[in-house]
C-alpha cells in the first residue's frame, strides 16, 4: 500500500510539471537562503566563545565624563591588571595586553616576515584559554626577551616546531635577540583577537613608560573572577577605585567590567550604556532569513491549496471506489511531504553552490562540515509543518466530502479559503515591499559614506608605518626629501594618525576659561610639515606649518570643533597650554572626518612634532601609481635594508571602517532579491491556477466580443488591489525601520517619498509582468477550446 501511495503520489507530481516547479524552486529557495544565514549567525554567535572559562573572562573598561556626555572606552593603564589582581579578592587572575602590528620577525637577519603580536602578562594564557603547545605556561611570558610564537609563525621562521623552544630571533632588526620559550596554536577564526607572537609586558614597561602611569591608557585589562562573584557588587566597588588609587587625581574616568565574550556583538556604547553593536546585523538578518522561509512557505501551501481544489473530483471518484478518509489523508499529507523534503535536497545542492561567494561576501570561512545537528534538526522541523499544512487542505477538507456533491459539481470555493489565500498574499508583499525599501535605504547610505567629503582628500594617498632606520629623524628627513623627488609623487609627509578611528587623546588643554573640572579628550595628532598638502585640509582661519616659520615648534594648530568648544571667537594669537608648556594658536583647519561617519567630529589639535609622526603619507598624481610605487620600493629598500615596504591606499582603511555595512547592503540586495522572486513565484503560479478555473468565463468573454486588453485587466484587477494594499501596509512600517537604522549614524541620508514610490513602482510592475504573462497567453486561447465541452 505505501509503495501506491508514494507512486501516485510521484505521478500527481510529474503530471502537473508546472506546479511541482513552482513549488520546489521556491521552498528550495527560502530553504538554501535561511540556511545561509544560520551558518552566518551561528559563526557569530560563535566568536569569542572559545575560552573554557568564558563565565567568568570579563574585560576592564572606563566610562569617561566628557563635556558632551560620556565616552566609554575599552583601554586602561597598564598598572590596573596588578592591582585589581591584588586589591580584590573576587579577581583570580587578570593580565594586560597591547598590540604589536606590522612588525618584522626575522631568523639570522635573513628571513623577514610581517607579524602582528601582543604584550602579554605572565598569566595570560591562564586567563585565554589559546592552546600552549609547548612551553611552561608560567614560565613563557616572564622576562625581557621572551617571546611565544604561533604554530604557523614557527613553521614559517624555523621549518617546523621541533626544537624551537630556546632557539633565538630577530624582532625588528634589534641588536639583542629574543629567546623561544613557548609555542601556541594560531588563533582560529572564532577569535576577534589574531595575533602570531607574545612578548612579555616586562619589555614593554621598558619600552614605554607611560605603562606604569595611571594617567595613561592604552592597555586593554582582563580579568578571571572567582565562581560566585557578583559583577554588579564588584562593579560597585570599582566606582571610586581610579580616584582612591590616584589620591584624588583622576575623577572623570570610572573603570567596569564587562563579558568578554560579549564585546565582539554588543560593542557599541552610548552616554556610557551598552547599546549594541554587531547583534543588529545579527538580529537583523535573522529576521531577513524568518521572512524569506516564511514567504517561501507561503508560497508553498497557497499552490498547494489553489492546486487541491481542483482534485475534488478525483476525492469524490477515490471515495465512490472504497477509499476511506483516513487513506487519503496519509495520501496527500504524503505528496505535500514528499515535495518538501524534495526541495530540502534541492536546497542543500544550492548551498553547496553558492556557499563559496557567500563566503566571498561575508568575509568568512563557512562550511556545511561543522556541527550542524541543530540545523538539520530545524529545518526538517520547519519542512514537516510545511508540508503538513500545505496539505492540510486536501487531506482533512477535501477528503470530508460527499462523493455525490463532488461529482455533481456542487461543490463550491469556500469564501474562507479565498480570504486565507488573499491575506497570505498580502502579508508577503508587504514583507517584500518592506525589503525593498531597506535595501534600497542601505543601498543611498553606503553610497553617501563613500562619495562625502570627509574634509581631506582620501584618493591617491599611500600610507606605510615609519619602522627600522627611519624612526631616526634625521634619516626620516632625509627620506622624505628623496621621496618628493621621484616622478608622480606630488608631496610627502609623516602623520601620526590613522584618519580611520580614535589613535590618542588628551585632556591637558588648558586655556583662559576653562572649567578646571572639565576632561574632554582632544585627538591629538602629531604632524610633520606639508601635511595638509598631502589630505588637502583646509584652512579655516591662519596658517599651516611651514619651514619658513621659525619656532614652529611653540605654535599649535585647532581644528573648527576645538575652537567651538574651547568658545574663542578669535582664536588666532591666543594661548593655550598643553602638557604644561604654553603655545600660540597661528591656525585653525577646517572640520575633516579623522573617525567613522557614527561619530561626531571632535576637537582635534595638530602639533609639529616630526619624530611622534608615525606614519608616512605620500600623494600620487593620478595615473602615476604604477611608476611611483616601483620607485619608492627601490628607495626604501635603500633606506631600510631588511624592512619590505608594506604600503596601502589611505581609502582602503577608509572603506575597512564600513566593512559591516557594506557586506550588509550586498546581502540585503541579494536576499530582497530572492524574497521578491519567490513572492511572484507564487503570484506566477496562483494567476495560473485562477486562469485555469476561469478558464470557460474567459472564453465567453471573448465570444461576447471582450478585447485582449480587457481580459487581461479583467484577470490582472483582483492581485493588484491585494499589492496596493501590501504597499499601503509595508510603507509606515519601513519608514520606522529604516529610520532605526539611521539613527545609528551622525550623518546619514535624509529619506524621502520617492524611495518609497520607487519601491511600491518596482513591486507594482513587477506584479503587473508576472500575471500578464499567464493572462496575455490565456486571452489570446482561441474561445473554442475552453467552450467545446459545454
Amino acid at each position: 500500500m505505501f509503495k501506491n501511495y508514494v507512486k501516485i503520489a510521484w505521478r500527481n507530481l510529474i503530471k502537473d510539471s508546472q506546479f511541482t516547479f513552482l513549488n520546489v524552486v521556491g521552498l528550495s529557495a527560502g530553504l538554501a537562503c535561511t540556511m545561509l544565514i544560520y551558518l552566518w549567525v551561528s559563526d557569530e554567535w560563535k566568536m569569542d566563545r572559545f575560552n573554557k572559562k568564558d563565565g567568568q573572562l570579563y574585560q576592564v573598561m572606563e566610562n569617561r565624563k566628557q563635556a558632551s556626555g560620556i565616552w566609554t572606552a575599552q583601554t586602561t593603564s597598564g598598572l590596573m591588571a596588578d592591582a585589581l589582581a591584588n586589591d580584590m579578592p573576587e579577581v583570580q587572575y587578570a593580565v594586560s595586553t597591547a598590540s604589536e602590528n606590522n612588525v618584522i620577525l626575522s631568523l639570522n637577519n635573513e628571513k623577514n616576515i610581517r607579524a602582528d603580536g601582543l604584550y602579554a602578562g605572565k598569566d595570560f594564557f591562564k586567563v585565554f584559554s589559546y592552546d600552549l603547545l609547548q612551553g611552561d605556561s608560567n614560565q613563557v611570558l616572564v622576562g625581557k626577551n621572551s617571546i611565544a610564537l604561533s604554530d604557523d609563525m614557527a613553521t614559517r621562521l624555523f621549518g617546523s616546531t621541533v626544537d624551537v623552544i630556546g632557539k633565538s630571533i630577530e624582532f625588528e632588526h634589534e641588536p639583542h635577540p629574543y629567546t623561544v620559550t613557548g609555542i601556541f596554536q594560531k588563533p582560529d577564526n572564532h577569535s576577534s583577537e589574531q595575533f602570531d607572537f607574545l612578548l612579555t609586558d616586562d619589555l614593554l614597561k621598558d619600552k614605554d613608560p607611560g605603562f606604569q602611569d595611571w594617567g595613561s591608557t592604552f592597555p586593554h585589562t582582563y580579568v578571571i573572577l572567582r565562581p560566585g562573584v557578583s559583577v554588579t557588587a564588584l562593579n560597585q566597588k570599582l566606582v571610586n577605585y581610579l580616584n582612591r588609587k590616584t589620591n584624588n587625581g583622576i575623577l572623570y574616568r570610572t573603570p567596569f567590567i564587562t563579558k568578554f565574550s560579549d564585546a565582539y556583538l554588543y560593542g557599541r556604547y552610548e552616554d556610557g550604556k551598552q547599546v549594541g553593536g554587531r547583534i543588529e546585523y545579527v538580529r537583523l538578518f535573522s529576521i531577513i532569513a524568518g521572512v524569506i522561509l516564511l514567504i517561501a512557505c507561503i508560497n508553498f501551501m497557497n499552490l498547494s491549496t489553489a492546486k487541491a481544489a481542483g482534485r475534488a473530483k478525483e476525492v469524490g471518484i477515490k471515495k465512490v471506489i472504497g477509499a476511506g478518509r483516513f487513506t487519503l489523508v496519509l495520501q496527500y499529507f504524503g505528496e505535500s511531504l514528499l515535495m518538501a523534503f524534495a526541495s530540502l535536497v534541492v536546497a542543500i545542492l544550492l548551498v553547496v553552490l553558492v556557499l563559496p561567494a557567500f563566503n566571498g561576501i561575508t568575509g568568512k570561512q563557512l562550511t556545511l562540515n561543522h556541527p550542524a545537528f541543530d540545523l538539520i534538526l530545524w529545518t526538517l522541523m520547519i519542512l514537516f509543518v510545511t508540508g503538513l499544512l500545505a496539505g492540510s487542505y486536501p487531506a482533512l477538507y477535501l477528503s470530508g466530502f460527499k462523493p455525490v456533491m463532488v461529482l455533481k459539481g456542487k461543490l463550491k470555493t469556500a469564501t474562507s479559503e479565498l480570504f486565507v489565500r488573499k491575506g497570505l498574499v498580502v502579508f508577503q508583499f508587504s514583507l517584500s515591499v518592506i525589503l525593498i525599501i531597506a535595501v534600497i535605504v542601505v543601498y543611498q547610505q553606503i553610497q553617501f559614506i563613500q562619495t562625502k567629503k570627509l574634509g581631506y582628500d582620501r584618493d591617491n594617498v599611500l600610507a606605510f608605518y615609519k619602522e627600522g632606520k627611519l624612526s631616526d629623524p634625521l634619516q626620516q628627513e632625509s627620506f622624505l626629501n628623496a621621496v618628493r623627488n621621484i616622478p608622480g609623487v606630488a608631496q610627502a609627509s609623516c602623520i601620526g594618525h590613522s584618519l580611520a578611528g580614535h589613535s590618542g587623546g588628551t585632556y591637558g588643554v588648558v586655556w583662559a576659561g576653562k572649567d578646571p573640572n572639565d576632561r574632554t579628550e582632544f585627538e591629538v595628532m602629531n604632524v610633520d610639515y606639508n601635511f595638509q598638502d598631502v589630505l588637502n585640509i583646509g584652512m579655516k582661519e591662519g596658517r599651516p606649518y611651514s619651514s619658513e616659520y621659525v619656532g614652529d615648534t611653540n605654535k599649535i594648530i585647532f581644528n573648527e570643533a576645538a575652537v567651538r568648544f574651547m568658545g574663542m571667537t578669535s582664536p588666532i594669537g591666543q594661548k593655550v597650554t598643553i602638557w604644561g608648556k604654553d603655545l600660540e594658536i597661528v591656525g585653525v583647519m577646517k572640520d575633516f572626518n579623522f573617525q567613522s561617519l557614527h561619530e561626531k567630529i571632535k576637537p582635534l589639535f595638530a602639533r609639529l612634532n616630526p619624530k611622534d609622526a608615525y606614519r608616512f603619507m605620500l600623494k600620487i598624481k593620478p595615473g602615476n601609481e604604477t611608476v611611483a610605487i616601483d620607485q619608492l620600493q627601490k628607495l626604501y629598500k635603500r633606506y631600510n635594508p631588511g624592512f619590505p615596504l608594506n604600503a596601502s591606499f589611505l581609502d582602503e582603511s577608509y572603506q575597512h571602517l564600513y566593512a559591516s555595512e557594506t557586506r550588509v547592503s550586498v546581502l540585503s540586495r541579494c536576499f530582497a532579491g530572492l524574497a521578491i522572486l519567490i513572492s511572484c513565484l507564487g503570484l506566477f503560479g496562483l494567476a495560473a491556477f485562477t486562469i485555469q478555473r476561469r478558464s470557460r468565463e474567459i472564453g465567453i468573454r471573448k465570444v461576447l466580443g471582450a478585447s485582449v486588453g480587457g481580459v487581461v485587466l479583467l484577470l490582472s484587477r483582483d492581485y493588484l488591489k491585494l499589492i496596493g494594499l501590501s504597499i499601503l501596509i509595508a510603507f509606515p512600517l519601513a519608514w520606522w525601520m529604516t529610520g532605526n537604522w539611521l539613527q545609528s549614524f551622525v550623518y546619514h541620508i535624509q529619506r524621502g517619498w520617492g524611495i518609497f514610490l520607487l519601491a511600491g513602482f518596482l513591486v507594482i510592475l513587477l506584479t503587473f509582468f508576472t500575471i500578464s504573462f499567464q493572462s496575455i497567453k490565456a486571452a489570446l486561447v482561441n474561445p473554442s477550446r475552453s467552450l467545446k465541452s459545454e
